[in-house]
């Protein structure tokens, strides 16, 4: 099941807030100099070229103001598009049209960026079979739709919260022996949840290879510290997957990349990521 049907629900109601936040009482404008029956028809078209993602909530936004809001796609989800490509065409009752277009666009253009960024970078480390992960690193509230358009342009989800792995960091690292916390979370979390573990040096990364994690995460290294990491955790056979990260950008993500750990993760894919061009041009 994707992540659009498992919390559907909650989609759902954040639709329904953010019409509530912009439309508020009423789009004032609208009511005074649209007439009610009045009908328009319009164009999605891009304005550059990305991957093309939220199509879905396009669909809901307009639904809840007016089922009889008809949309015809051109383009599905997970789609490239070139500057000029028609997305979707949409015709019905003007006063909805007009309401629903500024949230609408607001989640097509940022979903699609994200994906746009999500594929960027998982094509330039594909020669490598490497994984790109995202990270916490979300807009509150949108977390589910930004981790679905990292997927949606072909990456893979890091951790959704702090409830669906176990990732030990630096900040928890002054109160806890590695060895000890590790051993103790293997204790208490479900079955097949995941125990990763940062580190940020050499000396840690010995405790952190007696403990044993699932992962180890190299976070914030030179390239000359994570030669000597990698060629120590291949001198102690370490069976855990490597994760890179820390400093991961479009200049340095193919130079990382030739060391082959099994994950880089960025949080830049989402919180940096810039909105793809998407106009919705309207007529009557």
């Amino acid at each position: 099941m994707d992540l659009l049907k498992k919390n559907e629900k909650y989609i759902d109601q954040l639709i329904e807030m953010s019409l509530k936040e912009d439309i508020g009482d009423g789009d004032v404008t609208t009511d005074i100099v649209i007439p009610q029956a009045s009908v328009l028809k319009g164009i999605f078209r891009a304005k550059g070229d990305g991957v093309i993602c939220g199509l879905p909530l396009v669909k809901k936004v307009f639904a809840k103001l007016d089922k009889g809001v008809k949309i015809t796609f051109r383009k599905k989800d997970g789609d490239k598009v070139k500057n000029g490509d028609i997305i979707a065409q949409i015709n019905g009752h003007a006063r909805a049209i007009l309401m629903g277009e500024r949230l609408a666009l607001n989640l097509l253009q940022r979903l699609s960026g994200i994906a746009t960024s999500a594929n960027l970078f998982q094509t330039l480390v594909k020669p490598y079979g490497i994984t790109i992960l995202d990270t916490r690193k979300t807009t509150p509230m949108l977390r589910v739709l930004e981790k679905y358009a990292v997927k949606t342009g072909g990456a893979s989800n890091h951790r959704m919260g702090l409830y669906d792995m176990v990732l030990i960091k630096d900040n928890h690292i002054d109160f806890i022996d590695i060895e000890k916390a590790v051993s103790e979370c293997r204790r208490y979390i479900p079955r097949g949840m995941k125990i990763e573990v940062e580190v940020h040096n050499l000396e840690f990364l010995e405790k952190a290879i007696k403990a044993r994690p699932d992962i180890i995460m190299l976070d914030n290294m030179n390239y000359e510290m994570m030669d000597r990491a990698f060629a120590r955790l291949k001198e102690a056979r370490s069976d855990a997957k490597i994760e890179i990260s820390g400093g991961v950008n479009i200049d340095t993500i193919v130079e990382i990349a030739r060391r082959r750990p099994d994950y880089i993760s960025l949080g830049s894919i989402t919180h940096s990521a810039q909105a793809l061009d998407i106009s919705l041009q309207l007529h009557k």
